[in-house]
């Protein structure tokens, strides 16, 4: 498996992996509408943002996204056919490491509020602990996990 750093060009083959998950689904107009944008996520990597690509059999399998500015991972999503194949846990051990890397001692990350959603399973197995459902804004109803160094 290679991990790199996403760059400009690949901002395209993030929302195809973003769009092709099945849990947790949005699809482009979902993901515009909460103003993730292509433009955004450019501006985002020219930024405070980090995301990575993860290629196996020669294809992309998956991304995750950080931003040490408002120290959290943003989003970290594998396509369905690699998924239980290690990508997501390696995506996001350089998104932790990254964010440790800048000096921060406490990050966090929001997904749905379902212990029986994959992914709250997944984040629990990862060390990060449950701490609050965001009451509102767009991100309304979502569970806050945090992790620290």
């Amino acid at each position: 498996m290679l991990i790199r750093i996403a760059q400009q060009e690949d901002i395209e083959t993030l929302f195809e992996i973003r769009t092709s998950v099945v849990e947790n689904h949005q699809s482009r107009q979902e993901i515009a509408d909460l103003g993730i944008t292509a433009a955004s996520v450019a501006e985002m990597l020219k930024t405070d943002c980090r995301a990575w690509l993860a290629e196996l059999d020669a294809q992309t399998a998956g991304f995750s996204i950080a931003n040490k500015t408002e120290k959290t991972i943003f989003g970290m999503f594998v396509r369905p056919n690699f998924e239980g194949r290690g990508v997501g846990r390696h995506l996001m051990e350089r998104a932790e490491n990254w964010l440790w890397s800048n000096h921060i001692d406490e990050i966090s990350l929001l997904t749905g509020n379902d212990p029986n959603l994959r992914a709250y399973g997944f984040y629990l197995h990862l060390g990060w602990m449950p701490m609050q459902v965001e009451p509102d804004g767009p991100f309304k109803g979502e569970m806050k996990f945090i992790k620290r160094r």
